[in-house]
């Protein structure tokens, strides 16, 4: 039958695929930018690796004729040979992949859309995939071909930061198209946005201790007093205002390429009460009327040196409300933060985050530029599951929904061995370029590409997390100690099965078998931190116990495979060191108190100093050898402050039934009276006191260790005991506290 005329037309119309080894070379402008430059290589390079395939980069006028091209970037070779593609229509970071004829224009706005582009063509064509900074796939082929290309493509995001160790190092950030303040990307790979100041800029640009004793009343007033201790600034303060613009525009004289500076509220709250800023926040219903006053007045000076530079400052706690009449300057940047969220859940629709998704929609409706800072870790802990997956894409579509053209994902930068860190900051990446894409289809690509056969068993894991959370129905913030109350025995058994059988798995690939012990860490550590608590639930119903076998000798070799795979640390600002140790002492005993003489090893639990949380460590807080101690070491508090800076989280491993707490502690007296110390229990999430007991010097034993008696409670997830010093030191010398122990109450 013969094809109608119309359909064969078209049919012989259709662009063609063209071999990737018809291609003569890579084509860049005379004197190309040095990122071009860059972008030319990496395609030259990729290209010979993957498909075997030569291709020389010229400058244009060294151009071959008849042979496809790559024309990279913005050449005259590119502008004669492909006219019609318009570069000057995109927006910043915008790429173009188009096929003209028999050749390839990648190319984009600059600095980076070149680049961009060229990445995208290696990811989308040749298959390339960047997981991490030192860990790629390049596909082998011989029979590429090059599809019709016709994408013009500008990111919704203007400003992409994935804030996580391994995603900030240069080249793999530029890689990921992620261009944050952060990224150590330089020149020639396109560099990337930066913030002056960053952020919490009160008394960075106005530091107290060289204004306020001449201009008090430029910092806040609380009870009629200025004081700049835990303060902010005065945000009615005219002359606040004037020395604020006068470090600004230096700041800006000094480095006019940056973009934005931030003219940001201090990271505590201690805001002005003086009746005009009072005035301001009664009128506008949040103290971002003072805040936003202070900061238009300011960019308003910045407008006419630097017009085309931004203003940004933060809707943070205090200030997250937007003001009822205040709008930002047209170059004001407002930087939403989300801290105060349920992350398990997503933003737009999670029932606790209700007034946050009125707070992003009252902002949308008047902020110019709206960035947000959002929190996708686990600040308290990096080192324990964090189960939020489910709700990143659709967090970061409602981000961008409501007009976000900047986002900073603040995921646990300080730690290599995260809950599944890699995946997460790959994950977002590639959304934060297209939030259309399918998170579920990207999670399989890097689970598959990266771990390999055990995709699909850690695929079931990841999945049985979020089911979990979302069954526990609980507040998941930013800052959780363990996953006692989400993550239960069932739960934790059916993921070690699942992990069983991911290291079966690849049991036979060993640089996959170690990726897959890697992410296991967290799991184990959610084992390890409940170990008690589990083991006596898993008696108590005749059921095996998944967990590790002998915690003792499982702390260790978790502690020396978190350092061995460069940890760093386990909560924000903390080093792992003395988490490690702890965990490991953890599960050390000392000889049985005189309370727990003859029970059996289920009816009494002992946590020597190293298992207490240590606060101010090597401050407030040491750890000493003590040949008194049952275990011969103990946590020294000097008297000189009055912190609860030993605290045990006794609900960590009670949590359920009623037990007797107990502490050991012995004083050294500079007196013979006065106060000594202060012992007590609290309730964490119930936010109040369980047993509170104060020590005088004339209480103390005159040699070694004493018992102080806390009583018998309920002992439920969040409770801790804790001691702290009089702040006494005319009195006491130190504090000591060798152990908490808890025997089981008596029905």
């Amino acid at each position: 039958m013969t094809m109608p005329l119309l359909l064969l037309t078209c049919a012989l119309a259709q662009p063609q695929r063209i071999p990737l080894a018809d291609f003569a070379a890579v084509v860049i402008a005379d004197r190309a930018p040095v990122a071009e430059q860059t972008a030319a290589k990496e395609l030259a390079d990729y290209v010979q690796r993957s498909a075997g395939v030569t291709l020389p980069v010229l400058e244009a006028a060294q151009a071959p004729t008849g042979k496809p091209l790559f024309l990279v970037g913005d050449s005259a070779a590119r502008r004669k040979l492909a006219p019609d593609v318009k570069l000057d229509t995109l927006g910043p970071d915008g790429i173009v992949l188009a096929t003209v004829g028999r050749n390839v224009v990648l190319a984009g706005s600059p600095p980076r859309g070149t680049l961009y582009a060229v990445y995208t063509f290696l990811e989308d064509t040749l298959g390339v995939r960047w997981w991490t900074s030192s860990e790629e796939t390049v596909p082998k082929r011989t029979d590429v071909t090059v599809p019709p290309l016709s994408v013009h493509y500008t990111p919704k995001l203007r400003y992409r930061e994935a804030f996580y160790r391994d995603a900030l190092e240069g080249t793999f950030a530029a890689r990921s198209k992620c261009n944050g303040h952060f990224a150590g990307t330089p020149a020639e790979r396109g560099g990337h946005m930066s913030i002056i100041g960053w952020c919490h800029t009160f008394y960075q640009f106005m530091p107290p201790e060289r204004y306020f004793a001449e201009h008090p009343d430029w910092y806040s007033e609380h009870d009629g007093k200025r004081t700049a201790d835990g303060g902010q600034l005065c945000c009615s303060s005219a002359g606040a205002r004037e020395e604020m613009k006068k470090q600004v525009l230096a700041r800006l004289r000094e480095n006019p390429t940056a973009g934005i500076i931030s003219v940001s509220q201090n990271d505590w709250g201690g805001w002005c009460d003086c009746p005009a800023c009072h005035a301001l926040v009664e009128r506008e219903g949040s103290q971002a009327g003072p805040l936003l006053e202070f900061v238009n007045d300011v960019a308003d000076a910045v407008a006419k040196e630097f017009p085309d530079a931004l203003v940004e400052t933060l809707a943070y706690q205090a200030s997250r409300k937007p003001p009822r009449t205040v709008k930002p300057r047209p170059n004001v940047v407002v930087r939403l933060c989300s801290i105060e969220c349920d992350f398990s859940t997503p933003l737009a629709t999670g029932p606790r985050n209700k007034s946050f998704a009125a707070d992003i929609a009252g902002w949308k409706a008047m902020a110019p530029r709206l960035f947000i800072w959002n929190y996708v870790t686990n600040f308290a802990n990096y080192l324990i599951p964090h189960a939020n997956l489910t709700a990143l894409a659709p967090d970061l579509r409602f981000f961008v929904d409501s007009g976000t053209v900047g986002l900073f994902e603040q995921g646990d930068t300080g730690s290599g061995t995260g809950d599944f860190v890699r995946l997460r900051a790959w994950l977002l990446a590639h959304l934060m370029w297209d939030p259309s894409r399918d998170e579920r289809a990207l999670t399989t690509q890097f689970l598959t590409g990266y771990y390999g056969a055990a995709a699909a068993p850690l695929q079931a894991y990841l999945d049985l997390r979020e089911a979990a959370a979302a069954k526990a129905n609980v507040h998941f913030g930013c800052y959780r100690g363990n996953t006692a109350d989400w993550l239960k025995l069932a739960d934790l058994t059916e993921c070690s099965r699942l992990f069983d059988a991911a290291e079966k798995a690849v049991a036979d690939q060993p640089a996959l078998l170690a990726r897959v012990r890697r992410e296991r860490l967290p799991l184990t550590l959610s084992w390890l931190l409940s170990d008690r608590a589990l083991r006596a639930e898993a008696k108590a119903k005749g059921i095996p116990y998944a967990g590790p076998a002998d915690g003792a000798n499982a702390s260790a070799e978790w502690r020396d495979a978190s350092v061995a795979n460069n940890v760093g640390q386990y909560a924000e600002g903390r080093p792992f060191e003395g988490f490690g140790q702890a965990l490991v002492d953890r599960f050390r005993r000392g000889a049985p108190p005189k309370e727990a003489a003859g029970l059996a090893n289920d009816d009494w639990v002992d946590w020597q100093d190293g298992a207490c949380v240590l606060h101010g460590l090597g401050n407030w807080v040491t750890r000493v050898d003590d040949p008194a101690a049952s275990d011969r070491k103990a946590a020294r508090m000097p008297a000189s402050h009055n912190q609860w800076a030993v605290q045990c989280p006794v609900g960590d491993e009670l949590s359920g039934e009623r037990w007797h707490i107990y502490v050991s502690l012995r004083g050294i007296a500079k007196a013979k009276t006065g106060t000594a110390c202060t012992v007590g229990l609290y309730d964490g999430p119930g936010g109040k006191d369980l047993a509170q007991v104060t020590l005088k010097v004339e209480d103390l034993v005159a040699n070694g260790y004493q018992t102080v008696d806390l009583g018998a409670h309920p002992i439920t997830s969040g409770v801790y005991a804790w001691v702290a010093p009089a702040n006494n030191p005319d009195a006491m010398e130190a504090v000591l506290v060798d152990r908490v122990f808890a025997v089981r109450a008596k029905p």
